[in-house]
């Protein structure tokens, strides 16, 4: 079925994160590799928005008993605590309907995901249908699930009635600082876009921020962490954690 006016779930996220700069974790490493970076998403305060979990590149071969740990400390009790949302890659497209469906299932039967990260997502018009009907099956898979577009870049608008959020930048520092909006996303929330920047120095932080929310970003992960062949820029927290939950736990989307 397709969705005409604001996605299932986005109504909720709006409420509550309408109006305030947010952040969105594209992934840490392992909860073996990176205990503190999971631990320190659960501290009160943190501006998150959502928390990707990526076992190996989806959900793994088998329930991993610390990734379910790390999973039932961040939503929470009572279940309320912050969206993780389980790593779907979708491979600019290449991977089939049925592996990612798959993939969702286990996300949701072993972690208790409340959404998914499609990374890798396409951006042409083209593959528009072929995105919707799997992001219409993720959202039959329980109530109010979250669907996260990562395309990296800014896609065919079409996309927004695919899902929650779109990243609509993924990349590095020395090409956000320079980088344009595409006109079509003044006509739609903050809430609706996300961009992860890796790669910024401490000196550059307000810079980023204040890029952010002039191009109408409701939703952010900025890292001093470098992107390369075999490093992951966001495996591990930022040397500069406390001053950008600091900044951005008290700043409004002007």
């Amino acid at each position: 079925m397709p969705y005409l006016t604001t996605p299932p779930g986005a109504a909720t996220a709006a409420a509550t994160e309408a109006g305030r700069l947010g952040l969105g974790i594209p992934g840490y490493a392992h909860p073996l590799l990176a205990p503190v970076e999971w631990a320190e998403l659960t501290r009160p305060g943190t501006p998150l928005h959502w928390a990707v979990l990526n076992v190996t590149d989806g959900p793994g071969g088998r329930p991993d008993p610390h990734c379910t740990e790390a999973a039932a400390k961040l939503r929470g009790t009572d279940g309320t605590g912050p969206r993780l949302l389980g790593h779907l890659a979708m491979r600019d497209g290449t991977r089939s309907f049925g592996e990612l469906v798959s993939d969702a299932h286990r996300f949701r039967d072993w972690y208790g995901v409340g959404g998914f990260y499609l990374a890798g997502a396409p951006a042409d018009r083209a593959e528009l249908a072929s995105v919707r009907r799997v992001a219409d099956t993720l959202r039959g898979l329980g109530e109010d699930i979250r669907i996260v577009l990562g395309h990296g870049t800014h896609p065919y608008e079409g996309y927004l009635a695919a899902a929650d959020q779109l990243v609509t930048f993924s990349g590095a520092w020395a090409d956000y600082r320079w980088s344009q909006v595409a006109e079509w996303t003044a006509d739609h929330p903050p809430e609706r876009f996300c961009h992860l920047v890796h790669g910024v120095p401490r000196t550059h932080l307000e810079e980023a921020v204040r890029i952010a929310r002039w191009q109408g970003a409701g939703t952010i992960w900025f890292t001093d962490r470098r992107g390369a062949a075999d490093r992951d820029p966001w495996a591990s927290m930022p040397a500069y954690w406390d001053e950008i939950v600091s900044r951005i736990g008290t700043g409004v989307l002007e």
